[in-house]
């Protein structure tokens, strides 16, 4: 089964997340520890959250570990030439944001009574992998892949958090998407090292119309 692109469109009621249907896309930026240190899952009041906001967390943290897998997933196919162990050294910085991004959010659902989504065994990269944006089959386009993934994970950020309900929450949680964008900054840049003519940021704006000149075709 294809996983729909338009991984934006989290859900907006507790209903709608099922942990059965709810395929984000993927990579897939740190979250700064510093939110920890500046906001604090202490000061996220538990008994005052929705289960609509549980919903909305728990959907990220299913995006979360669908990055976790990819980036684990595409390492061992990396070559071992000087273009992937570039990928590699910026796919590892990644995977650690998203392991930190996933520990912040499950951590802020159960604070909430909420149970964290889990992990899934695998995920579904078809989508990406039949539209050429990306494969697993060469260093380049398992970068190409990461960097359609990360593009689309904060397009899905952007339009999730603010829905949630607790300002506090709003706060802590929107310091993700901005990494996000970072992750596919830093892949785009790789990129710009091997062909000046890529820009490392095509697009003064991060939204669904200014997808197509984020994203590299295979």
């Amino acid at each position: 089964m294809k996983t729909s692109k338009t991984p934006w469109a989290l859900p907006r009621l507790a209903a709608e997340w099922d942990p059965s249907t709810s395929r984000r896309s993927l990579l897939l930026t740190g979250l700064l520890a510093g939110v920890g240190g500046a906001i604090g899952l202490s000061s996220l009041p538990s008994a005052a959250q929705s289960n609509a906001d549980i919903a909305i967390l728990n959907a990220a943290i299913d995006l979360e570990q669908q990055a976790i897998w990819a980036y684990k997933t595409a390492a061992g196919k990396l070559s071992s030439t000087d273009v992937g162990k570039v990928v590699l050294d910026v796919a590892t910085k990644n995977l650690k944001d998203h392991e930190q991004h996933r520990d912040l959010l499950v951590g802020a659902v159960r604070q909430l009574g909420g149970t964290p989504a889990p992990a899934r065994d695998s995920y579904d990269l078809s989508t990406y992998i039949d539209d050429k944006e990306g494969n697993l089959d060469s260093d380049a386009n398992i970068a190409k892949l990461a960097l359609a993934l990360e593009f689309d994970a904060a397009l899905a950020y952007n339009d999730a958090f603010i829905q949630l309900s607790n300002k506090d929450l709003v706060a802590a949680a929107s310091t993700i998407g901005p990494n996000e964008v970072a992750h596919a900054t830093a892949i785009r840049a790789v990129f710009n090292s091997l062909d000046s003519s890529i820009l490392v940021v095509p697009s003064p704006f991060v939204s669904a119309d200014t997808r197509e000149r984020w994203i590299l075709k295979v």
